[in-house]
């Protein structure tokens, strides 16, 4: 069995898919973070400014940026509540219609009569948005708040903007735990660049297509057609003879997790290849891949049903 973004065709595309700019509480224009997206190599951004009421509910429209091979798709960080800790909700909307309809979200405090998050979220996705439920950690989601968000195609396993600003980077633990009670949501890395500290160029999706389109991105995304990474390239990765077969750029370890506390490494020196054996995942009904280069940079597949379990 060979992962969804291996076996799916067309090629890889590097896509940032959380992303702020002046027309919420960003640094910089929008014209400027997609050239500087562009300029660092990315085939894709999505600009993802917050949609509150304080900065005018933006889309913003980043259609005028596009280039031959660079694209933009629209979006936003959606905001309603509250979450159980009584804070409003971050969802991640990627592929939304420019006039996809405000909330009652005039600002970053709790209202009456808002919307609940996995409302919200429902709504998006019902225009065909790519739904990610945004830095679990940062945002101190509980596992009920996750279970909630119904809509939603993915978890936000790393977001950098958050690591490097305040150490809460992570949503594994959330993905995860819900994973094991049978939703295996993909796993996306992003920036949730603002430009105001060191929070952009440090994780991405590479999303396989067979054209770098805003539709046919969204539609792969949704598809789980795609890998998480902060450096590391996978190349293929195969799940035959009890085994997961990995191949990637060079790297020091090669890490299969699942359920609970099933995991298994290999480690090594500039590894391009390696085979993790699946017999510690017997009682696991899912399984995902890690890999680690020498600099300790990570990248990620997405959780799959494990064909060794039982």
């Amino acid at each position: 069995m060979r992962l969804t973004a291996f076996e799916t065709p067309g090629r890889f595309w590097r896509g940032n898919l959380h992303t702020h700019s002046n027309r919420s509480d960003g640094a910089l224009d929008p014209a400027e973070v997609c050239r500087r997206y562009r300029a660092e190599g990315y085939d894709f951004i999505a600009l993802t400014d917050h949609f509150i009421g304080q900065y005018g509910y933006p889309i913003v429209d980043t259609v005028p940026y596009r280039q031959p091979g660079f694209t933009t798709i629209l979006g936003a960080e959606l905001h309603s509540g509250p979450m159980r800790n009584g804070e409003l909700w971050h969802i991640l909307a990627v592929g939304l219609p420019a006039n996809f309809a405000p909330g009652n979200a005039p600002d970053f405090k709790v209202h009456p009569g808002m919307e609940t998050g996995p409302d919200i979220a429902a709504r998006a996705a019902a225009t065909g948005a790519f739904v990610a439920i945004a830095h679990p950690q940062w945002s101190g989601l509980t596992l009920e708040d996750a279970r909630s968000i119904t809509a939603a195609h993915a978890v936000e396993v790393y977001n950098h903007g958050c690591a490097m600003g305040c150490d809460r980077g992570d949503g594994f633990a959330i993905a995860d735990l819900l994973a094991s009670e049978g939703r295996m949501l993909p796993l996306i890395a992003t920036d949730d660049a603002h430009f105001t500290e060191p929070d952009h160029f440090g994780g991405w999706v590479m999303v396989k297509s067979p054209v770098n389109a805003p539709e046919a991105l969204v539609e792969a995304l949704k598809a789980g057609a795609f890998y998480s990474s902060q450096g590391p390239e996978l190349r293929d990765v195969v799940i035959d003879g009890g085994r997961v077969h990995i191949e990637s750029s060079a790297v020091v370890s090669m890490i299969v997790q699942g359920q609970g506390t099933a995991a298994k490494a290999i480690h090594g020196h500039s590894m391009t290849r390696g085979a993790v054996p699946l017999e510690r995942f017997r009682a696991s009904r899912w399984i995902r891949v890690t890999v680690i280069n020498a600099a300790g940079k990570r990248a990620w597949t997405n959780p799959v049903l494990n064909p060794a379990f039982g």
